[in-house]
């Protein structure tokens, strides 16, 4: 059945090509009068674009209007325009100009559609004999279109077209592309410069950034890139470009999406990275020179670029507060200890941008200095001056062993249902060549305290306790510690 679809479509679609006349009516309007724009008209088109699949679209048209009534049909607008948010004003003499009515035509020329709108009408099927090579036109009916053809001729109904489908007309609501059609008061006679703005779903950005580490992971170089896709159902040639980077709120609504085949175009020169400024509570990224963003595709351009940027690289064991609410024994062997780096996102630092959220990628070179991938992390919007922490996996040199020693029950008295003092031996792994330091950060419920200790812990927080445990090249070290806890 899905071969037969696929055949029967290609044949309509042959119709719509080589019919006499066909394209030519293809092209015209809904109704004789109304007047048409197309991207010739277009003098200049800038594109905004969100965080959150949405895009403020602002296009430019000079136009011919006639005085009093008019309907101007304007083609190549967004398919996943929110019509309601459609604002069509004349940049001169904005007075003399009243829209009393537009639509948004999205009912789009296809065999699919086409055939939709003949549903209860006649249409002509030709037909070739593969003996003869005659061909016969016969007029049948189209009864349905749901999940598959179904025409009734004279005497007998059939699925399926097996020949060539012709269409004596048009159905004026199909258009061969997305339009804004508006009803239009103009006081005056002559042309005018017309400005459309409106809101589109299908126009989307994030930030993308490279990282590479220098030999012994104090410096790093950094590179980002804005990575634009559009899927919104049309071209926006030679348009001025802008991003808001922030998290404004919307209304939550449906929107339509449409999947297509992404093209990549890379721009690689750091010296047309875009331009930043403040904008409400959000900042503003505006690509130095015009760009086309083409239908499906995703293009990059160039955002930052900072060389040798200061690093501050840990070595993290985490621990769990359920550690300390009961009795355990061994709490693993092994343990996992991550690896973190993290810079400063100030001048000083060769950098003091607001970064846009995205994924990180970070890359180290080896010893033959090629450069490999060694993890990657998504950070949030990040304001200048705020640091950035990347957390890029789990070390596989260094490992940790927990085992609680002991596990007393204390009375709880006052406000406390729960009082317990326990003991605890977390022994550090090193296998690295080099001596390596490891935070131990524990997280301790109710109100604590650390009743003895073979290094001394600092309170980083009302439930967090750190030590900073150095642990030999090729060695092991033990941190041992007793907590009196109440909750």
């Amino acid at each position: 059945m899905q071969g037969m679809r696929a055949n029967w479509s290609v044949k309509i679609l042959s119709v719509l090509v080589i019919s006499s006349g066909f394209l030519a009516t293809t092209t015209t309007a809904a109704t004789d009068d109304e007047r048409r724009s197309t991207l010739d008209d277009q003098t200049a088109l800038a594109v905004t674009i969100y965080n959150q699949d949405l895009a403020l679209i602002k296009d430019r048209r000079k136009v011919s209007l006639p005085k009093g009534e008019s309907r101007l049909a304007i083609r190549d607008v967004s398919a996943q325009i929110r019509s309601e948010t459609a604002l069509l004003k004349s940049l001169k003499n904005a007075a003399s100009l009243r829209v009393l009515e537009q639509n948004f035509d999205f009912d789009l020329l296809s065999p699919q559609s086409l055939l939709n709108h003949y549903v209860g009408e006649d249409i002509r099927v030709a037909r070739t004999n593969s003996v003869t090579g005659k061909e016969t036109v016969e007029r049948a009916r189209v009864l349905s279109n749901n999940n598959g053809l179904v025409l009734q001729y004279g005497d007998r109904i059939e699925t399926g077209a097996g020949g060539r489908l012709i269409f004596d007309t048009l159905p004026g609501r199909l258009r061969d592309r997305p339009t804004l059609v508006t009803h239009l008061h103009s006081a005056t006679n002559g042309p005018r410069e017309l400005e459309l703005s409106y809101l589109s779903g299908g126009l989307s950005w994030r930030a993308d950034y490279i990282a590479e580490l220098n030999g012994d992971d104090t410096l790093l170089d950094l590179q980002g890139w804005v990575t634009l896709t559009n899927q919104s159902g049309t071209r926006y040639p030679n348009s001025k470009l802008q991003l808001v980077a922030g998290d404004l709120n919307r209304v939550t609504e449906s929107v339509r999406r449409r999947n297509g085949v992404k093209e990549m175009m890379m721009a690689m020169s750091a010296d047309n990275a875009v331009a930043e400024e403040a904008l409400f509570e959000y900042h503003l990224y505006t690509v130095p020179r015009a760009t086309t963003l083409e239908n499906n595709q995703t293009k990059q351009v160039a955002l930052l670029a900072a060389a040798r940027v200061p690093v501050r690289k840990q070595l993290l064991l985490a621990g769990s507060g359920y550690y300390y609410r009961g009795q355990y024994g061994d709490l693993g062997r092994k343990q996992k200890i991550a690896v973190l780096v993290e810079f400063d996102n100030d001048k000083a630092s060769h950098l003091g941008m607001p970064l846009p959220k995205g994924v990180v990628r970070v890359y180290k070179q080896d010893q033959s200095g090629h450069a490999q991938f060694v993890g990657e992390d998504q950070i949030d919007h990040t304001p200048k001056q705020r640091p950035v922490k990347l957390r890029l996996g789990n070390s596989f040199d260094v490992t940790a062993d927990r085992l609680q020693t002991d596990y007393k029950k204390r009375n709880a008295s006052g406000r406390y249902s729960h009082a317990s003092e326990t003991a605890y031996k977390i022994t550090l792994y090193n296998a690295k060549s080099t001596a390596v330091i490891v935070t131990v950060r524990e997280n301790l419920p109710g109100d604590w305290k650390i009743l003895d200790e073979n290094q001394r812990h600092k309170k980083i927080a009302a439930h967090q306790a750190q030590w900073q445990v150095e642990v030999p090249a090729a060695g092991q070290t033990d941190l041992t510690y007793r907590v009196l806890s109440r909750y």
